[in-house]
């Protein structure tokens, strides 16, 4: 028995092929280059042919997707923002045909995959209740609950750029919620270039660049270097992610909260910080019970996550 797994970005689509015993044997990529719509899904397409072709040793049973977005469990549609004309697209249906009769799908949101990856190959393995903290560009949640991935609704469950956790609402907020405008990669280059602007006599390290191209990546490194700017930025993003974590908590009483994501990395350094700061607000005794971990499978969450829904939708787990 074998599986593939597609782990899908804004600009490329990832595969690999796991045999039976969850080892990844082969891997290949394919670039978007922008790509939208039905060529978007055929280059997916594509690429899950080359990998079922390519692979003689045991036959493919399954195939799982990681998509950067929703996927409407409701008639197999999925919206990615990042890929263009992907608004209740069926990719489902353009992954089956490429697979060929027999094959089973599963496709699932990165934030279900990144849960998911962390219970089969990561930090939360051997847990019934864990929630995945993603931070990168921008932040998303993956939550399991007694055994079970949340999906809600409408499958939009980890939306959670949107808590609220600041005081007073601002229109700033519109695009992407409160907790991503301060805490995700895209937010915390936002607020740099925001203390830039009102710093007319800042000289440290950060005017060596223009305001505009001045990231999140350019902000740790400051802050390794002291800049206050930098310190105070950092400073407000642990703040948010200790506030987010305590709702969680308080909420959902996992065993584990895991930040991954591009940005932890970098932020790993805080997790003690976070953790202080998430125990002035949650429950007491969920807190002192929980685990605050990074994860384990760094870059390679969603691959495994997508993996691990194939095995799953084949009957072998």
């Amino acid at each position: 028995m074998a599986v593939i797994a597609i782990d899908l970005g804004g600009t490329k689509a990832l595969g690999a092929v796991f045999d039976g015993e969850g080892n990844k044997v082969r891997e290949e990529i394919r670039y978007l280059n922008g790509a939208g719509g039905d060529e978007a899904a055929d280059l997916t397409a594509e690429l899950v042919s080359s990998l079922k072709d390519s692979y003689a040793s045991e036959s493919i049973e399954a195939v799982g997707v990681c998509v950067p977005g929703i996927v409407y469990s409701k008639d197999d549609t999925v919206w990615a923002p990042n890929i263009p004309g992907w608004s209740r697209y069926p990719l489902k249906r353009r992954i089956a045909e490429a697979a060929g009769p027999g094959i089973e799908i599963a496709i699932e949101s990165d934030r279900t995959c990144y849960i998911l990856g962390e219970v089969w190959k990561g930090a939360a393995r051997g847990c019934e209740n864990a929630i995945y903290i993603a931070v990168g560009t921008g932040i998303g949640m993956g939550i399991l609950v007694d055994g079970r991935i949340l999906h809600g609704a409408n499958d939009i469950v980890g939306a959670c750029g949107w808590m609220a956790l600041q005081y007073p609402y601002v229109e700033d907020y519109i695009p992407t919620g409160c907790f991503e405008h301060y805490a995700s990669g895209n937010g915390i280059a936002t607020q740099i270039r925001k203390a830039l602007r009102c710093a007319r006599n800042y000289s440290g390290v950060l005017s060596c660049k223009p305001i505009e191209d001045v990231d999140s990546h350019d902000v740790f490194s400051a802050y390794d270097q002291g800049d206050h700017l930098a310190t105070k930025v950092l400073d407000k993003a642990v703040e948010m992610w200790g506030m987010a974590a305590a709702n969680v908590v308080s909420l959902f009483n996992p065993e584990k909260v895991i930040f991954g994501g591009g940005v932890f990395g970098p932020a790993g350094r805080f997790l003690g910080r976070i953790y202080d700061e998430a125990c002035k607000w949650g429950q007491p005794i969920a807190m002192r019970d929980v685990q605050f971990c990074v994860s384990q499978v760094q870059g390679e969450a969603a691959l495994y996550g997508s993996a691990y829904l194939a095995i799953r939708a084949a009957g072998s787990e």
